[in-house]
């Protein structure tokens, strides 16, 4: 059988095992075939079987914490990037030197993720190519968040979000909008953070991109969730909402990310506790105030009169109450109705 073809179906059987996550068999299969991509194929084909050998030893790595895997994901990306560098292929190299950065920085080795992002860049830079230079750039703002340089990361990620803005590449932009918000979080930024996540998840899922749109929920979850000022109905339907997107995740690190934000949901449902770490007493009292009257509205069909008699503090204690201390919660009430003067005039006397 001609080698370049024999390879090429091999490239092709092991994609299909791959996406199908079976990790092991994929790896197997390339193993078994090595000997396949030597000099008799091309440059390109050994470029793609190099990387797709680094992808999975990347899956499995990770998900059997297996760091020996790990560093030799390292030796193979950095094959499938001189290979595809000989074969004149330079976006798929740019391509790989991002891949291995994102690995590198999931490792902790930051100063070499950066050196394969300048040279990605470089590269990228050369062959005008936007909306991977984008991508490289949301790669370094996630790189920069894991060094705590969260300025240098708001400048790179605001870049990214600007060209992805303009391109159709929706998954790519609620990506890039997920890291723009753990980004603006770390800033005390939170309201912008908020919405930014929120959009995040609705552009993922209107493209279709429900592993995105899910990602991004819990992100918002892990955020903001535990914060006293975040809508606890908003929480839980969030959860739900993650929880649904994300119900065919095998990825350990998805898995466990739910398991916490779920203790995260639980725990804003129960109340304030004792042992928080921001715990007082009058933010008890005050949450439990906003639960009744929440609830109070609800039951009432956003009557301010009805509510208030549900209660039992006077009409006006209880409108200021909303007003004054759980204004977040005014747009639950109906619209107040213009009383109608009279038309009959009072006699005078």
């Amino acid at each position: 059988a001609d080698p370049a073809e024999k390879a090429k179906a091999i490239v092709k059987l092991s994609t299909v095992e791959f996406s199908a996550g079976r990790y092991s068999d994929a790896l197997a299969l390339l193993k078994e075939h090595a000997h396949v991509f030597d000099e008799r194929v091309s440059h390109s084909l050994r470029g793609s079987f190099h990387n797709h050998l680094a992808l999975v030893l990347k899956q499995l790595g990770i998900l059997e914490a297996r760091p020996d895997y790990l560093d030799r994901a390292i030796i193979e990306y950095t094959a499938a990037i001189h290979h595809l560098g000989e074969a004149g292929h330079d976006r798929y190299r740019a391509t790989n030197e991002n891949n291995l950065a994102n690995l590198l920085r999931k490792m902790g080795r930051y100063r070499q993720a950066h050196e394969h992002l300048e040279r990605a860049g470089a590269v990228l830079r050369r062959l005008n190519d936007a909306g991977l230079l984008a991508q490289v750039d949301e790669t370094r703002a996630s790189v920069f968040i894991a060094e705590k340089k969260y300025g240098e990361a708001e400048r790179v990620i605001s870049r990214a979000v600007r060209t992805l803005e303009q391109g159709g590449a929706a998954a790519l932009l609620a990506d890039a909008l997920t890291t723009q918000g753990v980004t603006w979080a770390r800033l005390g930024k939170n309201e912008n953070s908020i919405q930014v996540l929120r959009r995040a998840v609705q552009v993922a899922e209107e493209a279709g991109a429900f592993s995105n749109a899910g990602l991004a929920a819990l992100t918002l979850i892990e955020e903001h969730g535990a914060r006293r000022t975040f809508p606890r109905q908003e929480l839980y339907e969030l959860y739900e909402r993650a929880d649904n997107l994300l119900k065919d995740a095998q990825h350990p690190e998805t898995i466990a990310r739910l398991r916490v934000c779920a203790r995260v949901v639980m725990r804003r449902l129960a109340g304030i506790q004792l042992d928080d770490r921001n715990f007082t007493f009058f933010n008890a009292v005050q949450e439990f105030e906003e639960r009744l009257i929440e609830r109070a509205l609800e039951e009432a069909g956003g009557s301010v009169v009805r509510a208030a008699r549900l209660l039992g503090p006077k009409h006006q204690t209880f409108t200021s109450m909303l007003t004054q201390r759980h204004k977040k919660l005014l747009a639950k009430r109906t619209p107040r109705e213009k009383r109608l003067r009279s038309i009959i005039k009072e006699p005078k006397e």
